[in-house]
């Protein structure tokens, strides 16, 4: 576990640190470096040094493939003990770990493949005027910074970092003050790849300082987020002074439509998946679940029964289904969430604060039914494994209680009916639509929201156009002159 940021191809060590706490134990396992506004000013000079006349930009798409399959196989050589550190840092299920850093260094094949196919890219533009010919190229943006949540700590680092670097940017990463341990990883991931200096920097630290800090530096063009909206809101009037590139992806509450045609365990099943998988720390989770009402008594009761069965405990321990939250803060949270939903009389039919550990940010799978569509639960995001469910009566109901909250990350039908599924899915405001299911995530697809759930999109050929300008070259090829001053 690394004590110093990575900085221009080497470690640089911190005045402060911060404790590194396992949200399993409450236990102090390491103690990672507290970057400073300082700090943050030293990675972004390297990283314009890197982009303005450093290789890396002015590399083929070929060759920086070549290191960014290096990086691949450094992640999948360590994966076991990469995966461990997710775990003592995050508090999710071992294999869920291991899943995700297996997607963590696809992302870095797919990416490498798509800078392969930059090479020689040029596009043709026809144009009305036959003195002339033009053709749009993609260049490299510049100098990106990326911050990075908590809830997917090295995967969502990848889902920028990947893109970014094969446009051929710079990048500086800013991961979570909660979850910094495998993004310093990831530096020495790059540095025995033998990433040229300067490409990418790592530094840990408080969002209000080092993540200001790089917000608003003036030799920074691009700004990669993913986080709360109140964040990402200021974030973006930050940005805005020096009117650099900014992509957002913010929080949601997102619904699940089950039509009374479904099958009941299908729609269990990927009812607990959208909502209780990490824990309930997914941006996208289906955490309001709208049931057509000739099958809401029958799904509301398999749903509680099937969520008391989930395995609850600490990641390491095989069998774990559902590990603790994050941290202590965020554990008080999602409870404050649940007893206010009492208080307020919402009934829970199951959950709560996990019953069995003397230690530990543990809570059960909460379901909260018949939630009232003006309470906090209902229309604000948790973030913890707590659902709210409750009938509809109506399709046109269903959506219209789907589509009328301010957030549109994502949203999901379950029907036998193609026709109305289709339909349905269409109707969604929402820049995530799942069929059927809830969650499957694929590098190819786009990645992104509607409304104050984001702006622009992550993932496929669109996270790598994030990090690309456009440029049209025009060429005057008559022999005639132009002669615009002549009679």
């Amino acid at each position: 576990m690394r004590t110093d940021l990575f900085i221009d191809g080497g470690w640089v060590a911190t005045a402060n640190t911060f404790p590194v706490t396992n949200p399993a134990t409450e236990e102090i396992v390491h103690h990672i470096p507290a970057g400073s506004a300082a700090d943050a000013d030293a990675a972004v000079r390297p990283a314009r040094a890197a982009f303005d006349t450093g290789p890396w930009p002015r590399m083929s798409g070929a060759e920086r493939a070549v290191y960014l399959r290096a990086m691949a196989r450094g992640i999948r050589d360590r994966l076991p003990e990469l995966a461990r550190l997710e775990v003592i840092d995050n508090g999710k299920p071992l294999p869920e770990a291991e899943w995700d850093l297996t997607d963590a260094a696809g992302c870095f094949d797919f990416y490498a493949d798509l800078a392969e196919e930059l090479d020689g890219e040029v596009e043709e533009i026809a144009l009305p005027d036959a003195r002339f010919t033009a053709k749009a190229v993609r260049e490299p943006l510049g100098v990106a910074v990326g911050i990075v949540p908590w809830n997917y700590p090295l995967l969502m680092a990848l889902w920028k970092v990947a893109p970014a670097l094969a446009a051929g940017c710079a990048m500086v990463l800013k991961p979570s003050e909660w979850t910094s341990l495998t993004a310093l990883e990831l530096g020495a991931i790059a540095e025995a790849a033998g990433l040229p200096r300067g490409v990418l920097n790592v530094v840990s630290g408080l969002g209000a300082e080092v993540g200001q800090a790089l917000v608003e530096h003036p030799m920074v063009d691009k700004i990669a987020f993913t986080g709360s909206v109140p964040t990402g809101s200021r974030l973006m009037a930050a940005a805005a002074r020096d009117v650099k590139k900014v992509s957002l992806e913010l929080g949601g509450k997102s619904p699940f439509v089950v039509f009374a045609d479904s099958d009941v365990e299908k729609a269990v099943e990927w009812i607990m998946f959208g909502i209780f998988w990490n824990q309930g720390q997914v941006c996208s989770a289906t955490s309001r679940v709208l049931v057509e009402a000739s099958l809401y008594p029958r799904l509301l009761d398999r749903l509680v029964e099937e969520a008391g069965r989930i395995t609850i405990g600490d990641g390491l321990a095989e069998g774990t289904l559902l590990g603790p939250l994050v941290s202590r803060g965020q554990f008080e949270k999602v409870l404050g969430f649940i007893d206010r939903a009492r208080e307020a009389r919402v009934t829970v039919a199951c959950g709560g604060r996990a019953e069995g550990f003397d230690k530990g940010y543990y809570v059960a799978p909460t379901i909260l039914a018949d939630t009232p569509l003006d309470s906090e639960a209902w229309t604000e995001e948790i973030f913890g494994p707590v659902v709210c469910v409750r009938p509809f009566e109506t399709e046109e109901e269903a959506i219209r209680l789907a589509n009328e909250l301010r957030f549109g990350l994502a949203a999901a039908v379950m029907s036998t009916d193609d026709d109305r599924a289709e339909r349905v899915a269409k109707a969604f405001r929402a820049g995530i639509v799942w069929i059927n299911c809830s969650q499957p995530t694929f590098t190819e697809a786009p990645w992104g929201g509607y409304k104050q759930s984001g702006v622009g999109r992550e993932l496929g050929r669109w996270g790598l156009a994030n990090y690309l300008e456009t440029k049209p070259i025009t060429r005057f090829v008559s022999d005639e002159p132009w002669g615009w001053y002549l009679k």
